[in-house]
C-alpha cells in the first residue's frame, strides 16, 4: 500500500500552495478522497490520515466500502453515472451527488430519499467542452435543469461539476473551468432559488492547480493520494 499519509501531505501543500497563489483561503477547497479502485484497508488508512469525505464512481463497489466502515465518521459522495436503477439506493446511502445531468433523475433521487435524511446535496455535471462521449447536461441547458432541480424537495441544489477535455498546459487547463465559474455566477442571478449556489466540484490530479485558480470548491483527488487504482 501506498504511503498515504505522505501522499495526502503533498496535495495538502499543493492545495495551500496554489490558493496562496490564487489570493483564496485554502480551507475553502474542500478535498474529496476518489477512492474507487481502491481497497478498503486504503480508505480506512486514508481516514487514519484525517480525511472525512469519500468520493466513489460504481455503486455496488461502493455499497461494499460503505457497509465495511460504518464505525467511521465518513461522508460519502457518489460521483460517477446514474442509472435510473440505482437512484433509490444512492439516495438512501450518500450524502452528495456530483453527477445528475437529468430532471428525471434527479426527480427519483427526491422522491427517493429517506425522510430521516437531510436534504440530498446536488451538483449538475456540465459537459462544458461538449463532449460525446461524456455526459452532463450542455451549458445552454443548465438553467432550465437547475431551477427544475431546485424546485424539487429533499434535495438541495449545491452548483456544478465538471470534467473537462484533457489539455497539456496550466493556462489551456483552466480555460474550462472559468467557463463553468461563470456559468456558475450567471445562474445565480437567474431567479432567487438559485442565489445561494456555492459549489464548483473540478479538478482531479492532474489539473488540481488550474481548477483551483478559478474557484473550486470541491477537488476530486484519488491517484495523488492512493497512487493508481487496482482495478
Amino acid at each position: 500500500m501506498p504511503n498515504i499519509t505522505h501522499n495526502l501531505n503533498e496535495v495538502t501543500t499543493r492545495r495551500q500552495k496554489n490558493a496562496a497563489n490564487a489570493g483564496r483561503n485554502a480551507n475553502a477547497i474542500n478535498l474529496l478522497a476518489v477512492s474507487k479502485g481502491q481497497p478498503i484497508a486504503a480508505v480506512e488508512a486514508a481516514w487514519r490520515a484525517g480525511l472525512r469525505h469519500f468520493g466513489e464512481n460504481y455503486l455496488q463497489e461502493a455499497l461494499a466500502k460503505i457497509a465495511a466502515t460504518a464505525a467511521l465518521d465518513i461522508e460519502w459522495h457518489f460521483i460517477g453515472h446514474i442509472q435510473t436503477n440505482k437512484t433509490r439506493v444512492i439516495a438512501e446511502h450518500f450524502a452528495w451527488v456530483h453527477s445528475v445531468d437529468r430532471l428525471k433523475i434527479a426527480q427519483r433521487l427526491s422522491a427517493q430519499r429517506p425522510a430521516h435524511l437531510p436534504p440530498l446535496n446536488i451538483c449538475l455535471q456540465v459537459n462544458i467542452d461538449n463532449e460525446t462521449s461524456k455526459d452532463g447536461v450542455a451549458p445552454g441547458e443548465v438553467a432550465t435543469l437547475a431551477l427544475a432541480v431546485a424546485a424539487l424537495p429533499h434535495l438541495k441544489l449545491r452548483g456544478l461539476m465538471v470534467i473537462p477535455a484533457p489539455a497539456t498546459s496550466v493556462a489551456a487547463q483552466r480555460q474550462p473551468f472559468r467557463r463553468t465559474a461563470d456559468l456558475l455566477k450567471q445562474l445565480r442571478c437567474v431567479s432567487p432559488a438559485l442565489s445561494s449556489l456555492d459549489t464548483l466540484s473540478m479538478g482531479m490530479s492532474e489539473d488540481m492547480e488550474a481548477a483551483i485558480a478559478e474557484g473550486a470548491t470541491w477537488i476530486r483527488i484519488g491517484t495523488a493520494i492512493f497512487g493508481p487504482r487496482l482495478k
